[in-house]
């Protein structure tokens, strides 16, 4: 399952974010966006995880939790629409 994570400190990374969702199970990837011109966060990720069970738990538990001093926005990530 694809999940957002929303409302990131621009210092967090993605070892950081693949260690919070680890706490809940398998985590296959873990990337935060980042301007293509600065290199710097935007402030957001995505995280894959194999297991649905696993992904709703973290969800659940994530959202709203702060990691340093932000409260992050967790939920499953919608599919890209084609900007056509």
């Amino acid at each position: 399952m694809n999940i957002y994570v929303g409302n990131l400190d621009y210092k967090v990374d993605e070892s950081d974010l693949e260690g919070i969702f680890q706490e809940y199970g398998s985590v296959s990837s873990a990337k935060i966006i980042t301007d293509k011109f600065s290199g710097k966060s935007k402030g957001f990720g995505f995280v894959e995880m194999d297991a649905k069970t696993e992904a709703e738990t973290a969800i659940k538990e994530l959202n709203g939790a702060t990691l340093e001093d932000r409260e992050m926005v967790v939920n499953e990530a919608r599919p890209k629409k084609n900007n056509y």
